[in-house]
């Protein structure tokens, strides 16, 4: 059966996409736990493409399909599991990317949710939080996706929040969403 395609955030209300969110049906992965059987010959890229056999996944359908099934492991090693294996896939920095953000309400009320390049739409707040790093190449802000799993907010997303931190005036520069408070600056 094919996956719908993802739906288009600006055409959503922030409550309509927290209740897509929540109606998501992913497989439960955490509840799986076969014998390692080895590596998958997958790659995520940085900038999120997915990879096998060193070829680009083209499929926009395979990779939410893969990314699905997707679990981090204590030790931090990412994997592909099903009810009867469980495969390494190299990711280079997060999973996900964040690639298109959409704000409602200001300050203390604001309200954010993202699109991420597999189509899923995540609400920032309590449970999915924003979080920065920063690199020598600037500050990385990655926003918690599920289960360990998280999205690395693509850069002009980044430049969004930024502005809407400069707006809302606070010290340390930071975001609301949902009730939370996300301090821009690398804790």
């Amino acid at each position: 059966m094919p996956m719908p395609p993802p739906p288009d955030l600006a055409s959503l209300s922030l409550a309509e996409i927290a209740r897509l969110a929540d109606e998501q049906k992913l497989p439960p992965v955490d509840s799986w736990n076969p014998a390692h059987c080895g590596h998958s010959d997958m790659r995520i890229a940085r900038d999120g493409t997915w990879y096998h056999q060193g070829s680009p996944i083209g499929r926009p359908a395979m990779v939410r399909l893969f990314a699905s099934i997707l679990r981090r492991e204590p030790d931090g090693r990412h994997v592909l599991v099903t009810p009867v294996e469980k495969l390494d896939i190299e990711v280079e920095d997060a999973p996900f990317v964040a690639v298109e953000m959409k704000v409602e309400g200001a300050g203390e009320a604001a309200r954010i949710a993202f699109r991420l390049n597999t189509g899923d739409l995540i609400p920032a707040g309590p449970e999915h939080g924003l979080r920065f790093e920063e690199h020598d190449d600037g500050p990385h802000p990655y926003l918690h996706v599920r289960r360990g799993l998280e999205a690395l907010v693509a850069r002009p997303v980044y430049y969004e929040l930024a502005a809407l931190a400069l707006e809302n005036g606070s010290n340390p520069p930071g975001v609301w969403s949902d009730g939370a408070f996300f301090a821009m600056a690398p804790a």
